[in-house]
């Protein structure tokens, strides 16, 4: 259940209740693809960071190690030691970027694993069984997703599809929470609100949806290549008709920037790989700006990665010896990169939470929205 605490503007203050715990919004999800942050990070790790919500993937954690053994170890929570929320991205998007021949139908889309090519078929109820397999708190419907830029017509037919496909999606969550056997029988369901960058039809989806009462909307299929300003101009047409005592959320965005602008529009919820992936190639964020650690002249350099930062890497480690663990090749320079900047965007958040509760938010943005993504 979401309650809004208060608003600046579009930006929205709130809390959401989950069967694993409240989560303070604007919150972003630490991306654990296959139930692991990459980098070496475990589940105390995030506690460490400051991590609220840990976000798995579906299709990754059915090809292996498989759904049905994680049902019985337990579900995810227990095979990986995070007791906080996990929310399971659905294998849509998987299934349309992973799958080079794939064919789509109504009942789902057929297709071959990345891993080993073996076919897999995949649709509303699948999805809906896999993620009630691995127990999470709150289970993504099984969408279409398009590429952008896509002729309007098919982005229409994608969007009905998708509405469809929602509501079966629905209707099986409720039967599997209903079974004496489900592991997690109050887990949560969010739609996903397409479109492409058509504003008509992004509106009439979210609309549409809005009429199943779900617990959660999310806006998917942006950051995938178009201008920011797009993702800006979609986010604010959507946003009117998402309902307002929903959470919201706006799937794999994103930069610094980009979330403090979406919070400006009135989402609450992010989840983006670009702090652990960047970080594994040196790319460290600063209240300053971005850094390249591997840079020569860092080579000396005494300081912390951000003398802001209160970080286990900040507080304990040089940029010196960081740079030259990455430049050995020692996996422990990956680990403290990763560390840092899952650190820096929880960190972000909480910051943000603390502008939208002393109502200086717009001041925050002002200062920070550009300064953020700004390469050092």
């Amino acid at each position: 259940m979401y309650r809004l605490i208060k608003t600046e503007g579009k930006a929205r203050r709130g809390e959401f209740t989950t069967p694993h715990g409240t989560i303070q919004t604007p919150a972003f999800q630490n991306v654990a693809t296959c139930g692991a942050i990459k980098g070496g990070l475990d589940a105390s790790d995030l506690k460490a960071v400051g991590a609220q919500v840990m976000l798995c993937n579906t299709y990754h954690l059915h090809v292996r190690p498989g759904d049905e053994l994680i049902r019985d170890l337990g579900g995810l929570h227990k095979f990986t030691n995070w007791d906080g929320p996990i929310l399971t991205d659905s294998g849509g998007f998987q299934v349309f970027s992973l799958a080079k021949l794939r064919k789509i139908k109504e009942e789902g889309v057929s297709f071959n694993s990345h891993v080993d090519g073996r076919h897999i078929f995949m649709g509303p109820e699948e999805s809906m069984r896999i993620q009630s397999n691995l127990g999470s708190t709150i289970a993504m419907a099984f969408d279409e997703c398009v590429e952008n830029p896509a002729p309007y017509e098919y982005a229409k037919e994608s969007c009905e599809r998708t509405t469809r496909w929602l509501i079966r999606c629905k209707e099986e969550l409720e039967r599997l929470n209903a079974l004496h056997d489900t592991i997690n029988k109050q887990q949560m369901l969010f739609g996903i609100n397409q479109g492409c960058t058509y504003d008509e039809l992004r509106v009439k989806h979210m609309e549409e949806i809005a009429k199943l009462d779900l617990d959660g909307y999310a806006i998917g299929g942006l950051a995938v290549g178009e201008p920011k300003e797009e993702m800006y101009r979609i986010i604010s047409a959507v946003e009117p008709y998402a309902p307002q005592d929903k959470i919201r959320y706006l799937m794999g965005v994103g930069t610094p920037g980009n979330i403090i602008e979406a919070v400006s529009r009135g989402v609450d919820l992010f989840d983006c790989v670009m702090p652990s992936r960047n970080a594994r190639h040196g790319q460290l964020f600063t209240w300053d700006g971005i850094i390249n650690i591997n840079n020569a002249k860092y080579e000396r350099d005494e300081n912390p990665i951000d003398t802001q930062c209160d970080c286990p890497t900040c507080r304990s480690h040089s940029r010196a010896y960081i740079r030259h663990l990455l430049k050995a090749d020692e996996i422990l320079g990956l680990r403290l990169c990763v560390i840092h900047n899952l650190y820096f965007y929880n960190n972000l958040m909480s910051e943000i939470r603390r502008a939208l509760d002393e109502d200086r938010f717009s001041e925050f943005r002002d200062k920070y929205v550009d300064l953020l993504d700004t390469r050092i």
